[in-house]
């Protein structure tokens, strides 16, 4: 898959991401969040603490659900983005969570979305 066509697909699941958490009430607060150690999908509140969003989205399992891509380093890199999220944001100390949603979209069935809270 051309590296345009995979920035699509995963724009498109940020996106219905971003929808799905709005309809649950969050607050979405920030799309693609960078620094110099990587990149926050969504940052999001959800009307109690903060939640940093990792987004997968494949078109096929073929290679295992969306949620598999995220291990313990991944993980652990997550939480280190959500610390620099917090100092740049003068924020340092609040309480936050990280969720993983995978979304597995084929061209020939409906989108399914999987939501893992607090992975890291």
């Amino acid at each position: 898959m051309p590296w345009a066509r995979a920035r699509e697909i995963g724009d498109r699941g940020e996106e219905l991401v971003c929808a799905h958490v709005r309809a649950m009430g969050w607050m979405v607060l920030e799309r693609n969040w960078r620094c110099p150690e990587g990149e926050l999908d969504v940052v999001a509140h959800d009307g109690h603490q903060l939640v940093f969003c990792e987004v997968k989205t494949r078109r096929s399992a073929r290679f295992g659900e969306p949620v598999e891509a995220v291990g313990r380093e991944k993980a652990h890199r997550l939480r280190r983005l959500a610390w620099a999220w917090l100092d740049a944001h003068g924020r340092r100390g609040a309480d936050f969570r990280i969720d993983v949603f995978g979304l597995l979209s084929p061209s020939d069935a409906p989108t399914r979305l999987t939501h893992l809270r607090g992975v890291a």
